[in-house]
């Protein structure tokens, strides 16, 4: 969806949409991690914030999570992040791995859980940009924009 100011004229608005679009894949194609170097990268992440004591087998992208962002078997030792996180900043993505990364170190979410997660800095700036997101997405279209 892409809203414009409705003061717009269809020309402006489809040049401007042309423009916004070519602007998000170019980003979104520099982004988008295989998961190969989706394993690296949880890899990295271990040596940084956990000593490298998680070790991930698998590390993959997944179509199948829309009411979630990632999910952890700790018995298996699977990461599995939602493709909805495709595009988004590399911050909030390297937080969803940390996130499961955690999991496999301490399963549930409690104290302990929660005092790993502060090894990565970027926590509490990643947990606020997925609200916004969850939240953008309950919102009703905005008087004034037209969706395209």
């Amino acid at each position: 969806m892409v809203l414009i100011p409705a003061r717009m004229s269809e020309a402006e608005e489809k040049r401007w949409v042309t423009v916004m679009l070519d602007k998000l894949a170019a980003q979104e194609s520099k982004r988008v991690l295989g998961d190969a170097e989706l394993t690296e990268r949880a890899e990295r992440l271990s040596e940084q914030c956990f000593e490298g004591r998680a070790r991930p087998t698998s590390v993959r992208w997944v179509t199948n999570q829309n009411t979630r962002w990632g999910s952890c078997t700790p018995s298996e030792g699977s990461i599995r992040l939602s493709h909805r996180l495709q595009g988004m900043p590399e911050y909030v993505v390297d937080y969803v791995l940390v996130h499961e990364l955690a999991h496999l170190l301490v399963p549930g979410h409690g104290p302990r859980f929660w005092r790993l997660l502060e090894a990565y800095p970027r926590t509490e700036r990643a947990r606020g940009y997925l609200e916004g997101v969850v939240a953008a997405d309950r919102l009703p279209h905005l008087p004034g924009a037209r969706e395209e």
